[in-house]
């Protein structure tokens, strides 16, 4: 009820604003979302990342809700921290700041002072944030189901599946043992960088609804936009994710500003590990690959790589896709080097075949919206900032880091040689472990192309002829009981079952019809 009734709020806002103030409605929109609770503030941050779903407008409104998110009570607050520890706050803190210092749509941080010396962040989650989560995912989930019953097309986008993996995230981000988890495996991989940095969970203080941390002096990022000190802290964000993504294989997966914040010695800080992004051997040299083709504009590498990274199956038609690589990387060239988007080509290259029903691995998807978000901090950051030349500088390194051997003095294509030779001895084992597998014979997969169309074709003809048999043994059951039915009847005659299998076989007969027709041929 709740759902609906704001639903229709929204829906009398847009009524009333669309022709006098449109510009309004991107503020109802968020508004709404933060009325409706943490799930669909959550809903809003991953639509504020949909650039291709969403305009500008209501992409720069639904950024707010990273950050923006009215704070609960600090008696509310102070009763967590005693139920998480068992302890009341003199005991564990000399101080403690009962004003939030921040409030998101998870949780809320307030300053405090161990008994030591030492300033903290206490981190606590929003009351009562667990059963409102289950019960809004499920009710999503309810609804997922009925809407593609009722809309068989939507069936397409697996929306139950999408539900299910905002299910999963959800539940870890609010368990604040996971981000502290979390934290512990990002610091050996943040802390030998010279210019970045993270701060450290305050052991035993981590439960499930309390997490306590080290306190970092500093400014929010945004406050260094467009300054002197821009170019440098644009440059320590792309090589720490760099590091991150091409030699640790795990990655702080929400950096937008209001998770990045300026040391007072100028170093970046990370913050918020709710979510971290993980990519094992393979795919980081899939993605380096795929960075350095898009780079160089070859795109027969572009789609090697992203038929390795797990974007398209093996079995493909190379020549139409390449096409469509070229046209991509052909537009892309073409931007000015400050508007040049290498998450953006990647993406649009995934999506080549997909349409409507184009999904990515939620690992990949992951990784995407890590890309964009980074490019968008990086250009609000530094609108100048040359990505493109920087990744050419970079490239060197990133071969090295990926593949242990440089290859700046090999031409391109005795790298691919190089490349496809180091991968031989596992395609070698591969062939031994399926031989094995199959009584020392080694199988092979034949996959036919062009049989697709026929195969959905004889299957609708099946289950149209499933469909003409029950229809017509529906109506024969209806005129024998017509004749010889026993009990009620309607309009003084007609048996009741008999108008009941009537009434079926028509509806069935006009499902038949509109199958039928919409194909264009019987």
């Amino acid at each position: 009820m709740q759902i609906a009734w704001a639903g229709l709020g929204l829906a009398w806002d847009a009524l009333r604003w669309r022709r006098r103030a449109p510009e309004r409605l991107p503020e109802c929109v968020r508004v709404t979302l933060t009325r409706l609770g943490p799930t669909f503030i959550k809903l809003g941050q991953g639509l504020s990342l949909r650039w291709d779903l969403l305009p500008a407008a209501y992409r720069e409104a639904l950024s707010h809700l990273h950050s923006d998110v009215p704070p609960f009570p600090s008696s509310q607050a102070a009763a967590a921290i005693d139920a998480a520890f068992g302890q009341p706050l003199s005991s564990l803190f000399s101080e403690f700041d009962p004003n939030p210092l921040a409030a998101a749509s998870v949780a809320q941080i307030h300053r405090a002072r161990l008994h030591d010396g030492r300033e903290v962040v206490v981190k606590i989650t929003r009351p009562g944030i667990q059963a409102q989560v289950h019960a809004d995912l499920r009710l999503l989930r309810r609804t997922a189901r009925i809407a593609q019953v009722v809309w068989p097309p939507l069936r397409r986008q697996r929306p139950v599946e999408l539900v299910d993996e905002l299910s999963q995230f959800m539940h870890a981000e609010i368990d604040m043992r996971h981000e502290a988890q979390n934290m512990r495996r990002m610091a050996p991989v943040l802390d030998p960088l010279p210019d970045v940095t993270l701060p450290h969970v305050i052991e035993p203080f981590a439960a499930r609804e309390v997490l306590v941390q080290e306190m970092s002096h500093g400014q929010r990022l945004e406050a260094y936009y467009r300054t002197p000190q821009a170019p440098a802290l644009a440059i320590a964000l792309l090589d720490a994710y760099l590091h991150q993504l091409f030699i640790a294989g795990v990655f702080h997966a929400d950096p937008h500003p209001g998770n990045l914040f300026v040391l007072d010695d100028g170093r970046l800080c990370f913050h918020d590990f709710g979510s971290i992004g993980v990519l094992d051997p393979g795919a980081r040299l899939a993605l380096g690959s795929l960075v350095e083709a898009v780079v160089a504009n070859d795109g027969a590498d572009v789609l090697d790589a992203a038929i390795a990274l797990g974007f398209f199956g093996p079995h493909i038609e190379r020549r139409d896709h390449e096409r469509e690589i070229h046209l991509i990387l052909s537009e892309l060239v073409g931007r000015p080097l400050a508007q040049w988007s290498v998450a953006e080509a990647i993406w649009r290259v995934a999506r080549i075949g997909h349409g409507a029903s184009f999904r990515l691995p939620a690992h990949l998807l992951v990784l995407m919206r890590t890309l964009f978000l980074v490019e968008n901090t990086l250009r609000a950051l530094d609108p100048q900032f040359d990505m493109l030349g920087t990744l050419a500088r970079r490239a060197p390194e990133i071969a090295t880091a990926i593949d242990d051997a440089s290859h700046t003095g090999q031409r391109p294509l005795a790298a691919q040689f190089a490349r496809t030779a180091r991968q031989l001895p596992q395609l070698a084992a591969d062939l031994l472990r399926q031989a094995q597998l199959n009584g020392g014979r080694p199988a092979f997969t034949i996959h036919h192309r062009g049989l697709v169309s026929t195969q959905e074709a004889i299957g609708r003809t099946g289950n149209r002829l499933a469909l003409a048999l029950v229809t017509l043994g529906l109506y024969v059951s209806g005129s024998l009981l017509t004749l010889h039915g026993d009990g009620p009847r309607m309009f003084g005659h007609l048996p009741v079952l008999s108008v009941i299998a009537f009434v079926a076989a028509a509806v069935l007969s006009l499902r038949l019809i509109i199958g039928i027709s919409r194909s264009g041929h019987l």
